[in-house]
Order: C-alpha cells, then sequence, then structure tokens
C-alpha cells in the first residue's frame, strides 16, 4: 500500500482518559461504519487495498491520552476529503470522552515530482551534448582515427613515426600517452612504459633535446628521477596536479608543453614536480623554457674576489644580479670618483694619508650597506693610476719639500674624502627608505565585509572569487556561478555571490574544496556540506557587529 498511496492523512487526537491503541482503531472503524455509505465504507477500502492500515501512536500522561492517527489513501483528491473529515466526527473512544482533528493530509507524489523535475533538468543538460555532431567535429574525428594508425615502435616500445627522423623527441609514461599526443597532432613522443627506462631510450636521448613530459603525480616524478640519472633531459613539463598526458585535452597538452622548464632550473631536493607547475621558476627570472644564460655585464660589475660568493647568485638570476650592481654602482659612482681625483702636486705623506683614507672610505662604503657595486667602485678607484702611481712616482722628487708642507692639507682631504663616503651611504640609505615608504603606500587588500558590500549590497548580479587574503582571483556574472566554481583553475577560498546560494552550488563549493560561501540569499538545502561555510550578507555584518 505504501507504494500505491497517493494522500497520507494526518489527524490528532485526544482523549479524556486512558486508552490503548486497539481502542482508537476500534473506535475508528466503529462510529464511521454506515456513515458515508457503502463505497467509503472503511472495511470495504482496506479490504480492496484503497485504503492501508490506520497507523496510532498514543500516549498517556495525568490521566489523558494523545496522539496522532496517519491513515495512507489511494482514493481521488475528494473521497479522501470526505474520509478525513468523517474522522473527526468520532466523540468516544473506550469509555473516555475524546477528540479527533485532521491536521494535514500529504501528497505523498509531491516528493516524487521533485526527483522527476530534478532528474529531468539534469538529463536534459547532459545528455544531449554529444547526439549530434557538428562538421568540424566530424572532420576532427576522421583525423584522430588516421593519427592514431600512425603510431610505431622503437626497439619495442610505442613512439610516433617522427621519432627516429626528429632532432627533438618527447618522452612519455605510457602507450596510452603516446596516442594521446598523435591525436593532437604530435608525432615524436616515445613512452618507457614504466618506472624503469629502458636502455633504448636512455641511448636516445643522447644525441636529441628531450623534453620529458609526465604525469601530475609521484610516479611522474620518480620516472624523471630514473631518466635524469640514465639519460640526458633539456626540458621537463608536467600534467596538472593528480592528473596523467592521457587524459588532457588538446590546449590543456599545448599549455604543459609551452611552460616546460629548463632541467637545471629545477630544485635537486624537494618536489620537482610542484617547482616545475607553481610558476615559481618563470618567476625567478626570464622565459621558464630557455636555460640560463649568463649576463656579459656580470664580470664587468662583480670585482674577482667576490665571483665565487656570488656566483651561485648570478647563475640563478643573472638578470637580477646584474640590475642591482649597476644601480648601485651609478649611485656611487659619481661620488667615488671625487674622491679619486688628486691634486696635481702631493707629498709622499699626503699620498700616505690618501691612500689610508681611500681604502677607510672603501670600508666605510662596504660597511654601510650600499653593496657589491660600490665596494668594486672604490675599489678600482683606489688602485686608479690618478691616485696612487702619480703619488709614488713623485714622492722622491718632492720629499724635501713634503717637510715643510702644512699638515692640515692632508687633514683637509681625508676630511672630504670621509664626507663623500657618507654622502653615498645616505643617498643608498634614502633610496631604501623611499622603498620601503612606496611598499608601505600600497592599497591593503580589501576585508570580506567590503567585497560583500561591493557585490551584494551594490546589486551587481555578479559572483567574485577571493583567494586566503580576499585578493579577487575571478569576477563572473552570477547565472555562470555554478560553471565558474566547477571549471576553476584554483578553487577560491571565498565565493561572494549576488543571488541565491542553493544545493548545487554548495555540492560544487563541497567538492573544489571552497572554504565559505557569502550570497544574497540561501536556498533550502537537503543535505548542508560541513566544510563549506554558507552565510548571507546580513548574517556576516550582524556576526561583525
Amino acid at each position: 500500500m505504501d507504494d500505491t498511496a497517493k494522500y497520507l492523512i494526518h489527524a490528532a487526537i485526544t482523549a479524556d482518559g486512558v486508552v490503548e491503541r486497539s481502542d482508537v482503531v476500534g473506535a475508528i472503524f466503529g462510529q464511521t461504519e454506515g456513515l458515508l455509505g457503502d463505497d467509503l465504507d472503511l472495511r470495504d477500502l482496506q479490504q480492496s487495498s484503497k485504503v492501508g492500515r490506520i497507523d496510532v501512536q498514543i500516549e498517556s500522561e495525568n490521566g489523558q491520552s494523545f496522539g496522532n492517527v496517519t491513515i495512507a489513501s489511494s482514493l481521488d483528491k475528494v473521497k479522501t476529503a470526505i474520509l478525513a473529515a468523517s474522522l473527526e466526527t468520532i466523540t468516544r473512544v473506550g469509555p473516555c470522552q475524546s477528540d479527533v482533528r485532521v491536521t494535514d493530509i500529504e501528497d505523498v507524489r509531491e516528493a516524487k515530482r521533485r526527483e522527476v523535475v530534478d532528474r529531468a533538468k539534469e538529463l536534459l543538460s547532459t545528455s544531449f551534448d554529444d547526439s549530434v555532431m557538428t562538421s568540424s567535429e566530424i572532420l576532427e574525428e576522421v583525423k584522430e582515427s588516421v593519427r592514431v594508425e600512425d603510431i610505431t615502435e622503437y626497439e619495442g616500445l610505442p613512439a610516433g613515426p617522427r621519432v627516429l627522423d626528429s632532432d627533438a623527441i618527447i618522452v612519455v609514461e605510457g602507450r596510452a600517452d603516446v596516442l594521446t599526443l598523435l591525436r593532437y597532432g604530435i608525432k615524436n613522443a616515445i613512452a618507457v612504459e614504466g618506472t624503469n627506462v629502458p636502455d633504448p631510450v636512455a641511448d636516445l636521448t643522447q644525441d636529441r633535446t628531450v623534453t620529458a613530459f609526465l604525469d601530475g603525480d609521484r610516479g611522474g616524478e620518480l620516472i624523471l628521477r630514473e631518466l635524469v640519472q640514465v639519460g640526458d633531459v633539456d626540458y621537463v613539463a608536467f600534467a596538472p596536479d593528480g592528473r596523467s598526458v592521457e587524459d588532457l585535452q588538446r590546449h590543456e597538452v599545448m599549455s604543459a608543453l609551452r611552460s616546460k622548464v629548463a632541467l637545471e632550473m629545477l630544485p635537486a631536493e624537494g618536489s620537482v614536480r610542484e617547482a616545475a607547475t607553481d610558476g615559481t621558476v618563470a618567476d625567478a627570472g626570464g622565459d621558464p623554457s630557455d636555460p640560463p644564460r649568463e649576463s656579459p655585464t656580470t664580470e664587468s660589475a662583480t670585482p674577482p674576489s667576490e665571483t665565487g660568493a656570488n656566483e651561485d647568485r648570478i647563475d640563478r638570476n643573472p638578470s637580477v644580479t646584474v640590475e642591482r650592481l649597476d644601480d648601485a654602482a651609478a649611485t656611487t659612482n659619481a661620488s667615488a670618483d671625487a674622491d679619486a681625483a688628486p691634486p696635481e702636486r702631493q707629498t709622499t705623506d699626503e699620498g700616505g694619508a690618501t691612500g689610508t683614507e681611500t681604502d677607510a672610505s672603501a670600508d666605510s662604503a662596504d660597511a654601510s650597506g650600499v653593496g657589491a657595486g660600490v665596494a668594486s667602485v672604490v675599489s678600482e678607484t683606489a688602485d686608479s693610476p690618478s691616485a696612487s702611481t702619480e703619488t709614488d712616482d713623485g714622492g722622491d722628487e718632492t720629499a724635501d719639500a713634503a717637510t715643510d708642507a702644512d699638515e692640515g692639507t692632508a687633514g683637509a682631504e681625508s676630511t672630504a674624502a670621509a664626507e663623500s663616503v657618507e654622502d653615498a651611504a645616505s643617498a643608498a640609505d634614502g633610496e631604501t627608505d623611499a622603498a620601503a615608504a612606496a611598499e608601505a603606500d600600497r592599497p591593503a587588500p580589501k576585508s570580506l565585509r567590503e567585497h560583500v558590500r561591493e557585490v551584494v549590497r551594490g546589486g551587481t548580479g555578479a559572483v567574485r572569487f577571493l583567494d586566503a587574503d580576499f585578493a579577487t582571483t575571478d569576477e563572473r556574472d552570477a547565472a555562470e556561478a555554478f560553471d565558474a566554481i566547477r571549471d576553476a583553475e584554483t578553487p577560491p577560498d571565498t565565493v561572494v555571490l549576488d543571488g541565491t546560494f542553493d544545493q548545487r552550488l554548495a555540492d560544487v563549493s563541497a567538492q573544489r574544496g571552497v572554504g565559505r560561501a557569502v550570497a544574497a540569499t540561501t536556498g533550502d538545502f537537503v543535505k548542508k556540506p560541513v566544510s563549506v561555510r554558507v552565510l548571507t550578507a546580513d548574517q556576516l555584518f550582524e556576526t561583525d557587529e
């Protein structure tokens, strides 16, 4: 009867005394018998399965009984309503006065209707996508079948037809990866077929430009480490985290290969896959697909004594190192030249004082943090012919005249040199202070309340994605919220929506790892995810207040 019931009659019953379930059932049958005629007699309706069993829940307390009565009915609306009204004619249950009131007539088919509507929407949106192929899709399907047939073997290993004659090859993990690349027109791929790199592949990498294109998992890292040990790898590319090369679409394959990283730019320790895919290698300087090149200005900007100490820093980021050294040299060049210019006639004692002050100024400039460029410029100034050689050559000729010279001249020269170096250090400190002030003047990131005020209170009709620091990562129309969350490369930490946050958005947010959602309104949740904190804009502002 439960499967065929259309309606459920819910009634509340009270009795002035202690009664049992059997007393209630007997009162219902006894006091409705013959009341509605033969067609609506309750016993006949039960025997014909048009009315289900009478479910009674009764309790007694303080000399009174109260409970609920539920009757399932497969009759139409009119007959069900008449049957429900007849229950209210019951005035006695056993020896006690009683009162029966119908509280609700539930349409049990409504829940099924909601399920049917939801399922129909899902089928309509997904089942008809691939039913009709366009002309371009038909052409692409035929081309892909031809490309798949072109797969060959190299020393028993799956490979593309261009592996033998191409000067560049792509090393992948398995046969399925080679087939995937062939579908997208890449014919110079070869598979290693497992974590054990075969000798033919290792030998093939010795005289080719090799790109290792591997899965975004632990297995891909293991294959890369062994391939580096037995072969010669130039570039490295990984599929997105947790995905395989064989599962990638065409644009994803091309994007991963364009983002390949030179092997020597990857760290020796730690996760090679994370370093190759998180963008930090590309940010370190230049095109990630090009190997690092030493800048021609590096040698001239770095003194020989510091070449060994700065070698690692220059190799990792030559352009940044050279730029910093050039800036430091340009900042102090004028003051160093002023210190290096001696008088036309200078005694031996004066030359010695000047040399001493020059060394002192070099130490002072180095200690002030101006940088390696300042030390280089001052060192070259101290060793210049105009400052030392000329003084030494003229020392013998003017030794007698130096005895009567005023010692104040040397003191004045020393003071001028010290002041010049101090000016250079002050200028460098000023630049540092200016950089710090510029950093302080940068606008602070918006708070969550400010984002909610702009999007929801502003009535933009949009959805905005925020990261953990409440910085905006994406903004779309509110109608595209579901697709935007589902297709986001980096799942947002917070979603701000000027609309209704319903069950579908809650489910996809939980799947993608969204931590918080703030919307104008929320829908009815059948199952609210625990991992997603859902608030309305009003609740957010009330909580903050």
